[in-house]
Order: structure tokens, then C-alpha cells, then sequence
């Protein structure tokens, strides 16, 4: 197993496994992404005491959701680079981190069209939303440490420092709402009780976030695809897929 796992990590071979694998992950995210849009904002029910408003919370759960789960995997993604200098890792981590931070300002601005009508504010110095925009913040920081060094691997060994120290965030979000009095809701999906929606809220919510985490999977492979373009251009078997590529173009 160690040995696949260590194969994979060679740029090349990623390269063709995730170009086999992209089009099915595309196609699925497609399909999960449209049957919960018009599931759960369409044909769902309007909730007895949110109304329609609650159908924020179908883009708004699956955001926030993936902005914690992306940065987990970029700080272990460092982790496997510092450690083990396997590039790859590297190269995902810096094609995953523009999209986490997207997920993390759009859990943000989603939660405070949410909370406008729920709360009567569109922002308070809530717990779990203080430490949603810390999170914003070092998604900011994992970015720039990146551009901000002249050698790009040191860049690279700053940016992965930064995610393994922020990584300790994550829990606080997670467990903000149990360890401080907040206003935000508990959690919507637990392994340890039921959901505290009807299923026909909580299945196409389930629809939206299976969507959503699809569309990072493709997304991710199209992007470190491309970032493994760039930065191994120079080697033989791009140089020589490139060349397949234009003459198969040219016929």
C-alpha cells in the first residue's frame, strides 16, 4: 500500500489518474450540485419559524463545512511536504487554498444573510464567527507567504508552516458553539443524534453538501493538474505530452 501511496506522489502519475478521474468527478458534482438546488430551494419546505429564509442554510452549511475540511487537508498537505518533501503535496496545497478561502468568505457572507432576518444583525462578535474570520485571515496568510519569498520553495516551506499552526482553529470552530454561550445554532448533522430537521430538509442539505465536496475533489484535480503543468514544464514528459497533445491537434 505504502509503495502505491509513494507512486501516486510522482507528478507524472498523479497527472494521468486525475485526468481519468476528473471527468467522472465533474460529472458528479453537476449532478449532485443541481438535484439539491432544486430540492432544497425549490421543492423544500419553508421552515415553521425561519420561512424561506432557512434555504440560505443549503449554500451556507456545505461552505462552511469545506472551508474547515480544506484547510485540514492543506495543513496536512504541508505536513507531508516539510516531512517527506514529496512536491506533489506542495502543489496541492497551493492549488487548494485559493478555493478554501473562497469557501470560507462565502460561509461568511451566507451566514450574515442568514442571520440578518434569524438574529436581527448581519454580524456578531459571536464565537463561531470570530473564529471563521480568523480562519479567513490564515487562508489570506497561507496565500501570501507563498508569493512573498523569491525562492519559491522557501515560500512553500512558510506557507505549510503556517497552515500546521493554523490548523488549530479548526476544532474551535467546531466546538465553539459547545464550549462558549453563543448565538449561532448547534451543529446540523451529528454522529451521535438524530438531525434536528425533518428529513425533507436535512436529505437535500445532504444532497448539497455530497455536492459541494465533489466539486472540490474536481476542482482540486483540474487545479493541480494545471499547477503540475507549470511547474514541471521543463521536464521530458510533459514536454512530450505537450508535443502528443499539439499533434494530435494538428491531424
Amino acid at each position: 500500500m505504502w509503495r502505491a501511496i509513494h507512486r501516486l506522489g510522482s507528478p507524472a502519475i498523479f497527472y494521468a489518474v486525475a485526468g481519468r478521474l476528473q471527468p467522472w468527478c465533474w460529472a458528479l458534482a453537476i449532478a449532485l450540485l443541481l438535484a439539491g438546488s432544486l430540492w432544497g430551494l425549490v421543492w423544500a419546505p419553508a421552515d415553521y419559524q425561519q420561512g424561506d429564509s432557512v434555504r440560505i442554510l443549503y449554500v451556507h452549511v456545505p461552505t462552511a463545512l469545506l472551508a474547515q475540511s480544506v484547510f485540514v487537508l492543506l495543513a496536512a498537505a504541508g505536513g507531508v511536504f516539510l516531512v517527506w518533501r514529496i512536491k506533489l503535496a506542495d502543489m496541492l496545497a497551493a492549488a487548494i487554498a485559493p478555493f478554501g478561502a473562497l469557501m470560507t468568505l462565502l460561509a461568511l457572507v451566507s451566514g450574515a444573510l442568514w442571520g440578518l432576518p434569524t438574529w436581527g444583525t448581519w454580524w456578531v462578535w459571536d464565537a463561531r464567527l470570530t473564529s471563521m474570520l480568523i480562519q479567513l485571515f490564515l487562508y489570506l496568510g497561507v496565500i501570501a507567504l507563498r508569493g512573498a519569498y523569491t525562492a519559491a520553495e522557501s515560500g512553500a516551506r512558510a506557507s505549510a508552516l503556517l497552515a500546521l499552526v493554523g490548523v488549530v482553529n479548526v476544532p474551535i470552530i467546531k466546538f465553539s458553539v459547545d464550549w462558549w454561550q453563543t448565538l449561532h445554532q448547534a451543529a446540523t448533522f451529528s454522529l451521535v443524534r438524530p438531525p434536528s430537521m425533518p428529513a425533507s430538509m436535512w436529505l437535500p442539505l445532504l444532497v448539497m453538501v455530497a455536492g459541494f465536496y465533489a466539486f472540490f475533489v474536481a476542482l482540486a484535480l483540474t487545479r493541480t493538474r494545471s499547477e503540475i503543468l507549470r511547474r514541471e514544464s521543463r521536464t521530458r514528459w510533459v514536454r512530450e505530452r505537450v508535443a502528443r497533445t499539439t499533434g494530435k491537434a494538428a491531424r
